[in-house]
């Protein structure tokens, strides 16, 4: 499926930076309540799956599949997350991600990694989303080029958080 993708769409990758230093302070200070109340960590992917659910739902066309001649709209947010599986990445979906809270999310992300690791996620947890976040971060990778996995039409490659100088109002911090 994936050189089927790379073979048959036109794919475009842009790589774009992100100062993630105030959803590192904001998770810092509220990882142990968040943990206490809810049961999970805080992670990262909750943050990326809401801020995705948003964008998806402003931009339809980025949720939405080309199917003939027709465009196929949702008004949901089923996305994929890869995983790691002992046989390689695979795409388990969180369905309805755009109605869950960021508790349900990392529940969620907890429960089919889990399935993944212990080969045990079915069919019907892979197929049917309109949307994938990958995360090369965990492997160390600063950059990447995902496969889009199709028929969705786009997928955000997340990767690792570093630190290094930049400029804020003229001045290196």
């Amino acid at each position: 499926r994936l050189v089927d993708a790379k073979n048959s769409t036109a794919m475009l990758t842009t790589f774009n930076e992100v100062d993630m230093s105030n959803i590192m302070a904001l998770r810092s200070q509220y990882k142990d309540l968040f943990k206490e109340k809810h049961g999970v960590g805080l992670g990262f992917m909750s943050f990326f799956t809401k801020a995705c659910c948003i964008a998806l739902q402003e931009w339809k066309a980025v949720n939405a599949y080309i199917d003939g001649d027709e465009i196929i709209y949702h008004d949901y947010c089923d996305i994929s997350i890869a995983v790691s599986a002992p046989k390689g990445l695979v795409v388990p979906v969180i369905r309805n991600a755009e109605s869950m809270t960021m508790a349900e999310i990392e529940a969620k992300v907890i429960e089919l990694a889990g399935k993944a690791k212990e080969n045990k996620l079915s069919i019907e947890e892979m197929t049917g989303g309109t949307f994938t976040i990958t995360n090369g971060g965990v492997f160390g990778s600063l950059m990447s080029t995902p496969i889009i996995n199709i028929p969705q039409s786009a997928i955000l490659g997340m990767h690792k958080i570093q630190e290094r100088p930049m400029a804020i109002n003229g001045q290196v911090v």
